[in-house]
């Protein structure tokens, strides 16, 4: 028996990848969250962080989504 050596390239690299978008997401949620929390809104600039707060949400759920999706192909039961 022997190791299928792409087979585990393969893995590496998605889960290389996998690390960096559920990182990159949840780092760019708390960084987006941060600067709609911290400025001192105008009636000018109202409009403009309530985007900037959706957006963090936004990431926020795409990252938890990405996390789900991986406990989901972990869990053999989860897709019998």
């Amino acid at each position: 028996m022997s190791i299928d050596w792409l087979a585990y390239l393969v893995v590496a690299v998605v889960t290389l990848v996998a690390t960096l978008v559920v990182v990159g997401l949840y780092s760019t949620g708390v960084r987006l969250y941060a600067v709609s929390t911290d400025a001192e809104p105008g009636p000018a600039a109202q409009g403009r962080l309530v985007l900037v707060k959706a957006g963090a949400y936004a990431c926020f759920a795409l990252c938890g989504a990405a996390v789900l999706f991986g406990v989901y192909l972990i869990v053999p039961a989860l897709h019998g």
